[in-house]
């Protein structure tokens, strides 16, 4: 699970806190995450811009985009890319360690769609991202928080469901995925009242893992174990 921005809300979903007070978390790097980074970050590093990037140019083709928000060490992400390689990806993530963890699997996997942003990722999606350019959101395994009183910190609010939206071509899709049911709840709960939005799952709810989501070795874990993971897909309509 990743840590995936700084932003926290109020009851109703709006914004409290912003990048006033965001502050990168550096964390300690292995000599390899800092050589990946130093070696990597040219062809694959986006600094982060005010202004909205052209994709066209980042990427030197045409091609429809998928950003995923927080991908923590980036080892589905990295995999994602490499069987993909008709997409291009954009991976935000706040933690150093794990962007550099990305940028070595990268750099051994020879991919070359595949860009990353190390930043928060409200600001980026805000201002660095073009309004109906992106053909799918993921936000895999976010913070849950837990407790009920920090059901309001949680990344998926109303909000957050619209500033995604716009990112969104039409026929775009938003993905969630979380282990805790509750969540899972939460999102459907948020997503279906949405405008704009459509859920993919034929009964409403969640869908069956889509195959683009690789199976990670803590959910196969989970899985021996009996515990669940709930993907949930919205296509933007409107």
């Amino acid at each position: 699970m990743s840590d995936v921005t700084t932003a926290e809300f109020n009851e109703d979903g709006k914004y409290i806190r912003k990048i006033r007070s965001f502050v990168l978390r550096e964390g300690r790097l292995t000599k390899g995450q800092a050589n990946a980074i130093e070696a990597h970050w040219p062809a694959m590093g986006l600094d982060y811009t005010p202004e909205a990037i052209n994709l066209a140019e980042v990427f030197k083709r045409d091609a429809d985009t998928v950003l995923e928000i927080g991908f923590g060490m980036g080892a589905s992400l990295v995999e994602m890319a490499k069987a993909a390689p008709e997409l291009n990806y954009i991976g935000i993530e706040v933690h150093k360690p794990g962007v550099g963890a990305c940028l070595v699997d990268a750099g051994e996997a020879e991919i070359t769609n595949l860009r990353v942003y190390h930043h928060d990722a409200m600001e980026v999606l805000e201002n660095s991202i073009a309004d109906g350019s992106l053909a799918r959101v993921q936000l895999f395994f976010p913070d849950p928080w837990h407790k009920k009183r920090h059901h309001k910190r949680r990344i998926v609010q109303a909000e957050f469901a619209q500033l995604i939206r716009r990112k969104l071509k039409i026929g775009g899709v938003f993905h969630m995925a979380t282990d805790w049911e509750n969540y899972s709840e939460h999102m459907l709960e948020v997503m279906s009242v949405a405008e704009g939005y459509k859920n993919q799952s034929a009964t409403n709810t969640v869908v069956e893992r889509p195959e683009h989501r690789p199976l990670t070795k803590f959910e196969a874990r989970g899985h021996r174990l009996g515990h669940g993971v709930w993907d949930i897909m919205f296509e933007r309509i409107a």
